[in-house]
């Protein structure tokens, strides 16, 4: 199996390399920048590799959106084991427009670095 390369940032696959040099790490400037925003920030804040700081409001619309993915993923499990069912081509087309529709969200989902708020000092 071939590893597949990621952006570092926005975890979109790269295309693949030609030649020699150094692999690409990120897909984009922008990518690259909010990765160095995000190291610079989890250096401040004294955060470990492994940790990080996302807005509650991008995490609760994450949850939102993984939670219609799964519902839709649900639906058509449910649909599709009814043995009983003969699904037209009408009927499978809808299932699979539910699904994208729900997953569309997530594979166009970007998060930004956190805006860092000022510490009151008393």
């Amino acid at each position: 199996m071939t590893k597949i390369d990621r952006c570092r940032w926005c975890r979109r696959v790269l295309p693949e390399r030609a030649g020699r040099g150094r692999p690409k790490q990120f897909c984009s400037q922008r990518c690259r920048q909010w990765d160095w925003v995000a190291r610079q920030r989890a250096r401040e804040l004294e955060l470990s590799e492994d940790e990080l700081v996302i807005a509650r409001t991008e995490l609760d619309a994450l949850h939102d959106d993984l939670y219609v993915l799964a519902c839709a993923v649900d639906d058509t499990q449910r649909d599709l084991a009814d043995g009983n069912a003969r699904h037209t081509a009408k009927d499978l087309r809808s299932m699979l427009d539910w699904l994208l529709e729900a997953a569309l969200p997530l594979r166009d989902r970007e998060f930004s670095a956190p805006t860092p708020t000022p510490r009151k000092t008393s």
